[in-house]
Formats: structure tokens, sequence, C-alpha cells
């Protein structure tokens, strides 16, 4: 069985391999492809999460998929399908706890990551006809995408305040400030700034509480950079719309890849807690409330 280490230790450097290429493995520039959504499901409809949606991206971008759907080896078995000879999987991890029964009292829950793998239905043959969808016309007119990003930002209650050249979270009035909307390129580094800075709104002390502390050139500050840039990409796929961040110059791509390397860990973290900040955006959709 593969260990944990090394189970770290291979994302890691799968991650750390696309930002050494000054690549940034997470950015999605276009609406989706014409089969649909962009976030990876297993075969059973549901939702890929965290870190293993990052890896799923960066399976499909290298390979070229264009299907979202992905299952094991025994699961395409078990529904009638084959994987071709010669196709390689892509690798995914299991999160869970055991508790070890040394002694009657020990109740000690220990976490565990396991890793596994799993491939596209675009590599397996004679799978039900629903795993592989006619591809969709993309619409004539163009899709406001500014305005289903802002309308889900509205729903969380948060202040946005444009003006100015800067964007940023800042605590102390506890608002998003923006910059003029004319100032952007064009809709989409207007709206994937906005997602960008909402992540860091989530992380404020009476929210998800992170370190928001950090001034740039340090760890910390790199690491929330790293939470708010993987939160905006997951937060785009969900709502359907393109991705295409700020521009970052190579020392924060050099930044992360340092954190990376002293902290075979720190992807992972940084994917769970991204995570966490998409859902908390979304709990606030219903009531603008915060959740308990």
């Amino acid at each position: 069985m593969q260990s944990i280490k090394d189970t770290y230790q291979r994302i890691t450097d799968a991650i750390i391999e696309q930002l050494e290429a000054g690549t940034k493995p997470w950015i999605r520039p276009w609406r989706g492809n014409s089969r649909g959504s962009l976030v990876p499901r297993r075969a059973t409809g549901e939702t890929y999460r965290g870190i293993n949606v990052l890896m799923l991206w960066l399976a499909s971008e290298l390979a070229g998929y264009e299907e979202n759907t992905w299952m094991t080896y025994r699961q395409a078995q078990d529904l009638g399908g084959q994987v071709r000879k010669g196709e390689k999987g892509s690798f995914v991890v299991k999160y869970g706890t055991f508790t070890p029964k040394e002694r009657e009292d020990d109740e000690r829950a220990i976490p565990y990551l396991k890793g596994y793998t799993v491939f596209n239905v675009e590599q397996i043959e004679n799978l039900p006809d629903r795993f592989y969808r006619p591809a969709e016309e993309l619409p004539a007119t163009p899709v406001p995408h500014l305005e289903t990003v802002e309308t889900f930002v509205r729903n969380t209650g948060a202040a946005i305040t444009y003006g100015g050249t800067t964007a940023c979270y800042r605590p102390a009035p506890d608002d998003v400030l923006m910059p003029d909307r004319a100032r952007f390129v064009d809709e989409v580094h207007l709206y994937s700034t906005l997602l960008h800075e909402m992540s860091h709104w989530s992380g404020a002390k009476h929210r998800l509480d992170r370190d928001l502390s950090g001034r740039f050139g340090r760890e910390s500050y790199a690491i929330e950079e790293l939470v708010a840039e993987l939160s905006a990409s997951f937060l785009c796929a969900d709502l359907g719309v393109a991705h295409d961040p700020r521009d970052n110059t190579a020392t924060y791509l050099e930044s992360w890849v340092k954190v990376l390397k002293n902290d075979k860990r720190a992807i992972i973290t940084a994917a769970a807690n991204a995570q966490a900040a998409a859902d908390y955006l979304h709990e606030l959709q219903t009531t603008g409330i915060p959740p308990v």
C-alpha cells in the first residue's frame, strides 16, 4: 500500500511541476466545453471536492478530455464497461479516519489519506449511454456571466466598494474594495478578481477565521493567496463561468513553489480551505446569513 507520505508527495510534485513551468493548473479561461459542467463527477453523479478537483482538472488538461465523469476500473466493469488497453488512470485521494485498538480505552481517531486510480469515461468502452453525453450547442447569444457572479456575490450580503486601483479585502470596514470597472481588461478578469476577494472575505475572524495577517513576501500571505486562487476557480466552475484571474507575477508562482517544497501537505490543506470557502459562500445564497 502506498504510504501517506508518498501520497502527499505525489500530489505536491505534480502541482510544483506545473507552477515551475509557469502554469497555474486551476485556471479555466473558458465557459466550459461542449459537454457541459466543469466540475469533475463520480460515476454516481456526486462531485469531487478539494484537491481531487484540482488533480482531475490537471489530468483533463494534459490529456484533452472533454467529459468530466470519472470512475475506478472496478466501477467500470460493474457497469458493463471496459477500460481500453494501454490507458493510464489518474490519481485521486480518499480521506478517512481510523481508531487504533491498542487499548480498550483508546478512542483516538487518526486521519489518513489514501490514493487510488480513476479513469475518465473517454478511456472506457461500452458504458451505458448516459455516461456519453452528446455535445451541447453553445448559445448564440453570450451568457451574462458577470450578472451571474454579481447576483451570487450580492446574495452573500458582502459590502463591495468600487473605486481606485486596488483589489483587496479590508478587515476594518469589512468590505471588498475593487478597482473601477473600466480598469479591467474584460468581464472575466473583473468577476474572477471579485470571487478571489470574496474568498478572502470568507476568511475573516467572525467567518471561517483563517490567518489573514500575512504581508507580501511571507509564507502566510502566499498560502492565503493560494487559498483564494483555488476558491475562485472552484466557484467559477460551480457557477459555470470562465475563470481567468488577474495576472500574477513570477514572484507569486515562486512563493507558492517555495511553500509546497517546504511542506508536502500545503497544497492539500490549501485546497481543503478553498473548498470550505466556496461552500461557505454557497451556504449564504438562500438567506445571506452566515451558517452556524
